[in-house]
């Protein structure tokens, strides 16, 4: 709620505190990364990066980047593609956009450094090795073995950590966006700054920028099992919010259907490309169960595969299904995915020899901060770019290794806008500096604790890939008592990384759940025992402040 900002905030100034650049980018995987790139050399940037740079969720993807290279394929066939796995709930001109943009956009990838794997072709010509996943009708995924968000990652943080007017800034938590109606400043209400919690000087700090970016990621964190890194807990989704902003399609979550079922690895993803490659779908007896819900089988859209996983799990009473592709040869595998061969061994498992148990696991988060063809929200001078925001391209289910593509035609797009923008837009003047005079130490954390772990398990339980009515309303009720818990303690306590956290996820949940009961339709992502057939006319589920 807004006025909680309120009651950490003094309007005492205290200039050395407050750091000053034009633009602000919360934000530091793909699309914070290439966006600040491409606006380095125009103006000075800040980068804000939650933990380490490597541990958003670019670094983990596994599959790829789509975009149209083969000779065979055409943008059209992508958009169409595009539109089918969003069930119907796509926003076509946005499709088109970025299917458009691609092969434009992920040639300035390569430009920058990226390797993707190549391969000779029947008349000895070296070409781009494309591979296919589900819901795709080509081959069009560009990928570096199994490990493409590292090789994107670490190429871009070399990149801007080298740039003289790139400012990166490891371990800093946004904690709020301040808007200049927050501070009473007078004429079109803006973004001017943010504060953030510095988590190696244990002390909340002003960001002044003319532009600021929210490149925060998704939210998958709100649900007890997640493929996602500790950082994916809906931060820019819940500031947003609070800073005035639409959000929609947050019902839609995506859940990957195979993440590998094991104690020493809850959350590590096995890439769909497996499947692209060949790799069944078995029960327990070694059966196959795909073909049995979808014609496309193993290739048929995450939403479908993740349902039968669990439809198979319930009815069999069984921990979790399987993922096969040892019937294809040794040297193919683990040339093709040579990471994930040599993590399961490490785990005693082989990928050459033995099936893998899989559960599906929360994933992404389809839905976010409503946003145009350049990022822009509804506040501005604030942008919103990647899984945090909502830009139509994903519908009721995001198709595979559309993700990391949107991320990088919208850091390009968004940065087209603001080089134009920026010489028109003069900084605020100073900001308040953030006052913990009248908050206390607590002693208390194992309250945090126990809120944070409740929180997740229901939305696992009551909001996860099938949902009731009575389950919606039942986490609605535990979220709003958990707020009022949070609130209380957010007023009077010092904050600290698992508050701050906390506090943005039970927003983001009661977001979710809201938008879900908002949807009287089965469609995608979004499954109810109550609503199960489609609606003649679907629309998009927007929430307004």
């Amino acid at each position: 709620m807004n006025f909680l900002l309120l009651l950490h905030t003094s309007y005492v100034m205290q200039p050395s505190s407050e750091h000053v650049s034009d633009v602000l980018i919360i934000g530091s995987g793909a699309a914070g990364l290439s966006l600040a790139l491409r606006l380095a050399a125009h103006c000075k940037v800040t980068v804000l990066s939650k933990g380490p740079l490597t541990e958003g969720s670019t670094y983990y993807a596994q599959g790829g980047i789509a975009a149209v290279f083969d000779e065979t394929d055409s943008i059209a066939s992508h958009v169409d593609d595009t539109l089918v796995a969003g069930a119907g709930l796509c926003d076509k001109d946005a499709v088109e956009f970025i299917a458009r943009n691609a092969r434009t956009c992920v040639q300035w990838l390569i430009d920058q450094g990226v390797l993707f794997d190549t391969e000779t072709n029947a008349k000895g010509q070296e070409q781009y090795h494309l591979t296919r996943e589900g819901g795709h009708s080509h081959r069009r995924i560009l990928h570096t073995a199994d490990a493409t968000g590292k090789e994107v990652e670490t190429t871009l943080v070399a990149k801007a950590s080298a740039h003289p007017n790139i400012c990166v800034m490891e371990r800093h938590n946004a904690v709020d966006l301040i808007t200049s109606s927050k501070l009473g400043f007078a004429g079109t209400r803006r973004v001017v700054g943010a504060y953030v919690w510095n988590r190696k000087r244990e002390h909340v700090e002003t960001f002044r920028a003319k532009a600021v970016i929210l490149a925060t990621g998704g939210a998958a964190k709100v649900y007890q099992y997640t493929t996602n890194p500790d950082v994916a807990s809906g931060d820019g989704i819940a500031m947003a919010w609070r800073a005035g902003c639409r959000v929609a399609n947050l019902e839609f979550n995506q859940f990957h259907p195979t993440c590998l079922f094991h104690p020493q690895a809850r959350n590590f993803l096995l890439t769909e490309a497996l499947r692209g490659e060949g790799a069944y779908l078995k029960r327990p007896d070694g059966s196959r169960f795909m073909p049995d819900f979808d014609e496309r089988g193993e290739l048929a859209p995450r939403d479908i595969v993740a349902r039968a996983i669990d439809h198979e799990m319930k009815r069999l009473g069984a921990d979790c299904m399987y993922l096969d592709i040892s019937h294809k040869p040794a040297e193919f595998i683990t040339q093709h995915f040579p990471m994930i061969y040599e993590k399961l061994l490490s785990l005693g498992i082989d990928l050459t020899k033995e099936a893998i148990p899989i559960v599906p696991a929360a994933h992404y988060t389809c839905g976010g901060v409503m946003v145009d063809q350049h990022g822009r929200t509804d506040l501005d001078g604030l942008y919103a770019i990647g899984e945090v925001s909502y830009t139509g391209l994903h519908g009721a289910n995001r198709m595979a290794s559309n993700s990391l593509l949107e991320c990088l035609v919208y850091g390009w797009s968004a940065a087209e806008d603001i080089i134009k923008r920026l010489p028109h837009v003069k900084h605020s003047a100073s900001l308040p500096l953030w006052d913990e005079s009248r908050v206390d130490n607590s002693d208390e954390q194992v309250v945090i604790q126990h809120n944070w772990h409740e929180l997740r398990l229901f939305m696992w339980d009551y909001v996860g890939i099938v949902r009731t009515t009575k389950r919606l309303e039942r986490a609605l009720r535990r979220i709003n008592m958990l707020q009022q818990e949070i609130d209380e303690y957010y007023a009077n306590f010092r904050i600290s990384n698992n508050l701050l956290e906390l506090r943005n996820l039970a927003q983001v949940a009661e977001l979710i759940v809201r938008s879900a009961m908002a949807r009287k339709e089965s469609r995608g992502l979004h499954f109810t025992l109550d609503y199960p057939n489609l609606l003649d006319n679907p629309q998009p589920t927007i929430l307004q402040p």
